[in-house]
C-alpha cells in the first residue's frame, strides 16, 4: 500500500461490544487510501484476539497493561503514515462519506490544523461536542450549578457552549477527541499528547497547543459520526469521575498556576475532589430513590 491519506487511531479497553460496528463503518468509507491502527490497552474481553482474527487489515498494537489513553494515542500517532490522523473512539460509527468530506475540507483549507465532525447520539439527535477552554471562572459556574440552570447563558454556559449552533461550520477552541481529525504536520509541529493527562483533558490541552502554534480548529457538521457517549468508559464509572476531575485540576495547574492564582488552584483541587466524592455517592442514591 502507498502512503494512506488518513490514518485512523483507535484506543480500546474492553469495548468489543461497540468495535465491530465502528470498524465496519470505517472500511465501508470510500477514500483513496486509509489505515486503521488499533491500540488495545490490555482488554480482558478478547478484543485483541477478535480484532486479529476478524479484521486482519487493522494494524494492532497490544499493550501488556492499561497505559492510559494519551500514551496509547501517542503510540498510534507515531505509527501513522497518513497525511491526516483521525483520533477516533471505539464507540463510534462513521456515517457515509464522513471520511472523504473531512479529508476534502482539510485539503481545501490548509490553515486548518484540526477538525471535529458533528457527533450524533444513537437516536440521531445532535450531541454537543465542542467547548471553550476552561478557566477558574468555569469552576464557579459548574460548582454553583449555574451552568446547568442557564446552559445557553453567554457567561454561565460559556465553557459548554450552550449558545452554540451545532449546524454551522465555525472555528472553535476544542472539539471532543471522540472524533478529531488532525493534520499530520501539526503533530510534527506541536508534538505528541501530554501523557500526564492519562484519560481526560488531554484533548483540551492538545487543542490549546494546536491553537497556540497558529493553526485553526474547525467544527464541521457536514461530516457526521454516531457516538455512544460514555460507551467506552462506563465500565469504570468511579475511575472515570475521579480521572475527569483530576484532569481538570492538572489543566488548571499547567496553564493557570502562576503567582496569585496558586491559592485558587489549591481551592479548585479541593473543590474538584469534593465534587467527585459527591457524584460517586449521590448518583447511586438518586438511582435507588427513582426505583422506589
Amino acid at each position: 500500500m502507498s502512503n494512506p491519506e488518513i490514518s485512523i487511531v483507535i484506543v480500546s479497553w474492553n469495548c468489543w461490544e461497540f468495535l465491530p460496528a465502528g470498524l465496519d463503518s470505517i472500511f465501508q468509507q470510500i477514500v483513496p487510501e486509509k489505515e486503521v491502527i488499533l491500540i488495545d490497552n490490555d482488554s480482558s474481553d478478547g478484543t485483541a484476539q477478535k480484532v486479529s482474527q476478524q479484521y486482519p487489515q487493522v494494524k494492532l498494537i497490544v499493550n501488556p497493561h492499561n497505559s492510559g489513553y494519551a500514551r496509547a494515542c501517542n503510540q498510534g500517532i507515531k505509527e501513522a503514515q497518513g497525511k491526516f490522523v483521525l483520533l477516533l473512539n471505539p464507540d463510534t460509527v462513521l456515517q457515509p462519506e464522513s471520511l472523504s468530506k473531512m479529508g476534502q475540507f482539510m485539503k481545501d483549507n490548509p490553515e486548518v490544523g484540526a477538525l471535529g465532525p458533528q457527533l450524533l447520539n444513537p437516536d440521531g439527535s445532535i450531541q454537543p461536542s465542542c467547548r471553550r477552554f476552561p478557566t477558574y471562572s468555569t469552576l464557579i459556574w459548574e460548582f454553583s450549578g449555574l451552568s446547568r440552570l442557564f446552559p445557553s447563558h453567554p457567561l454561565f454556559g460559556s465553557w459548554r457552549m450552550g449558545d452554540f449552533d451545532f449546524q454551522e461550520i465555525r472555528e472553535v477552541n476544542q472539539p471532543m477527541a471522540s472524533a478529531l481529525l488532525i493534520r499530520k504536520k501539526v503533530t510534527e509541529t506541536v508534538g505528541l499528547m501530554d501523557e500526564r493527562f492519562k484519560m481526560y483533558f488531554n484533548d483540551v490541552d492538545y487543542c490549546l497547543r494546536i491553537r497556540q502554534a497558529g493553526f485553526k480548529i474547525v467544527y464541521y457538521p457536514q461530516a457526521k459520526i454516531i457516538h455512544h457517549l460514555g460507551g467506552a468508559t462506563r465500565k469504570r464509572r468511579l475511575a472515570r469521575i475521579i480521572l475527569s476531575h483530576w484532569g481538570f485540576f492538572q489543566y488548571l495547574k499547567k496553564y493557570h498556576s502562576s503567582g496569585f492564582k496558586l491559592i485558587p488552584l489549591i481551592m479548585s483541587g479541593a473543590g474538584l475532589l469534593v465534587s467527585a466524592i459527591i457524584r460517586v455517592i449521590a448518583t447511586p442514591l438518586a438511582s435507588m430513590y427513582r426505583k422506589r
